[in-house]
């Protein structure tokens, strides 16, 4: 997937389409939507087309349990529009293919996982808005974050990595802390794989890491983010290293995305901060200030 191009026009259209819209009424939603199940999908691809030769794989995972229902409005009412404008207008990877899923909890949700195909244009909003916001989640401290994790390293074929050597990036965000392990069992409900045992939250990183920059964002707004702040981001960072980021203000979820490219693609970081505006900066700033540019990031080896 991924054949077309993004056309901005296309995206001032949809945008005004949601304009006075509740939150609900963009995500009608009340069950998962076959199109998104990934139970049975074998792969989703990111691949070179002539519309974009050079195309580059992004998957942004949000969190759908509680709360967080305000992360995918937000996306789809402003972030698709500028995180793909910036990154074609800054070029700090090439030619954007976006991939969007859903994450709730494995432990307590009937969908805890929903994928989107890989998209370069308007049909990547079209498609997000047909994730159920199902607002579940339990009373363990952690949502399935590295459920993304394991499709993105089993259940997906990118280019960029296949033919180029280059990684893809993958964002989770929420605001709970990361699980310890997956259950082999899930993987097998929810995906429909064959039995297999738990694995722990470092193997799925490092299953990750072999075809994608893996980040988690924290947003920081979270009820659960809010009562545990030191804890969310030391277990966080304990896992991941430099790359989890600190969201401060939600509606700069795609402005953060595009700066944490850009700085792990080697751009200065204080310049990239320069480059926003004021506010945007601000928050920027806060997002990516201990971030590095990543170090052999065409090797297939994790670094932090």
């Amino acid at each position: 997937m991924g054949s077309a191009r993004w056309d901005p026009t296309d995206w001032s259209a949809y945008a005004a389409s949601t304009t006075g819209k509740s939150t609900e009424a963009v995500f009608a939603a009340r069950g998962i939507d076959p199109a998104l199940n990934p139970f049975g999908v074998a792969i989703r691809e990111s691949r070179d087309s002539a519309a974009n030769p050079e195309s580059t794989a992004i998957i942004v995972g949000l969190d759908v349990t509680g709360s967080m229902g305000m992360i995918a409005d937000v996306l789809a009412r402003q972030g698709l529009g500028t995180m793909v404008e910036e990154i074609l207008a800054r070029k700090p990877v090439s030619d954007p293919h976006i991939l969007c899923m859903g994450i709730g909890d494995v432990l307590c949700d009937s969908a805890p996982l929903q994928v989107t195909q890989f998209e370069a244009d308007i049909r990547i909003a079209r498609q997000l808005e047909k994730i159920w916001l199902e607002k579940g989640g339990g009373g363990n401290s952690c949502e399935s974050y590295t459920l993304p994790w394991y499709f993105a390293a089993m259940h997906t074929a990118i280019d960029c990595f296949e033919k180029r050597g280059k990684k893809g990036y993958l964002f989770t965000v929420g605001d709970e802390e990361p699980p310890m392990d997956l259950p082999g069992t899930a993987m097998t409900r929810f995906l429909g794989d064959p039995p297999q045992r738990d694995l722990s939250s470092r193997e799925l990183l490092m299953m990750a890491s072999r075809m994608y920059h893996v980040f988690h964002i924290i947003v920081e707004e979270g009820s659960y983010a809010r009562s545990d702040p030191r804890g969310v981001r030391n277990r966080w960072t304990d896992l991941l290293g430099q790359r989890v980021i600190g969201l401060s203000d939600h509606t700069k979820l795609a402005e953060v995305i595009v700066s944490a490219i850009e700085v792990n693609e080697g751009r200065d970081r204080d310049q990239v901060v320069k480059s926003w505006s004021k506010s945007t900066g601000l928050v920027v700033q806060r997002a990516v200030g201990g971030l590095a540019a990543s170090r052999g990031k065409n090797t297939g080896v994790v670094r932090f």
